[in-house]
């Protein structure tokens, strides 16, 4: 696996500033392993999409504003 396996273009008006208004309408990616699908539903739509023995995965990590400094070796640059 490399660095550059996870770059992608990421349009700046697609990443979220503030939380959506409604929190039940923020969006959620639904992947049908079964069927080899990806859907793109509503977070309200979470309960009709669950089944018994299904895994769901919660990501509740934040955002920190933070910014590094550093300098390229052995060329000194500015990063």
């Amino acid at each position: 696996m490399q660095l550059a396996d996870f770059d992608y273009a990421l349009p700046p008006e697609l990443i979220a500033q503030v939380p959506a208004p409604r929190r039940d309408a923020s969006r959620l990616l639904h992947a049908d392993r079964a069927r080899g699908v990806l859907g793109h539903h509503a977070f309200s739509d979470l309960p009709a999409l669950l089944r018994a023995g299904d895994l769901l995965v919660l990501n509740d990590t934040r955002v920190l504003p933070a910014r590094l400094f550093g300098e390229k070796v052995p060329t000194g640059g500015r990063v």
